[in-house]
């Protein structure tokens, strides 16, 4: 698999850093606490934990944190690929394997295929135990939005 043209290594990690300030930046972080890493070009991990606030009536995660985290892992995915525009999801078809109870929670985001301006990438959901308990993937299309317009995206100096 061939990755898409990446900056230099420097550049390639300050698009990262910048990416994982934009990620904590994002209002909707303060109601579902999460931690991004984008840890290589085509590849994040969101770490977050499961709380009772995030349950439905009956004791489990709502649909709401599956799609969730497995939207923002594979979205980090692909868009570390892309260091000007801000990508867009445009479908995203998920499964649960395994209802989410509390603890823990690691979404593994990857890039699948897509190099100018439609991407694939897929997510899964792994709990405490190592269960994975949710899939999902996604296609992302390249915005107009410039990344470097948006007030979250700074790279280091």
């Amino acid at each position: 698999m061939t990755l898409p043209d990446q900056a230099d290594e420097n550049g390639q990690s300050a698009h990262f850093r910048a990416l994982e300030q934009l990620y904590a930046s994002a209002p909707i972080n303060n109601l579902f606490r999460s931690e991004l890493e984008i840890l290589e070009p085509g590849r994040s991990r969101i770490t977050f934990s499961a709380q009772e606030a995030h349950f439905h009536a009956a004791g489990a995660a709502h649909g709401t944190i599956y799609f969730k985290m497995l939207d923002d892992a594979a979205f980090y995915a692909a868009n570390s690929l892309v260091s000007d525009r801000f990508l867009l999801t445009t479908g995203f078809n998920l499964h649960f394997t395994k209802p989410i109870r509390g603890g823990t929670v690691v979404a593994e985001g990857r890039w699948v295929s897509g190099k100018r301006r439609v991407f694939i990438a897929e997510a899964n959901l792994v709990d405490e135990e190592g269960d994975e308990i949710g899939r999902g993937t996604g296609t992302f299309m390249r915005s107009h939005i410039a990344l470097s317009g948006l007030s979250g995206y700074r790279q280091p100096d």
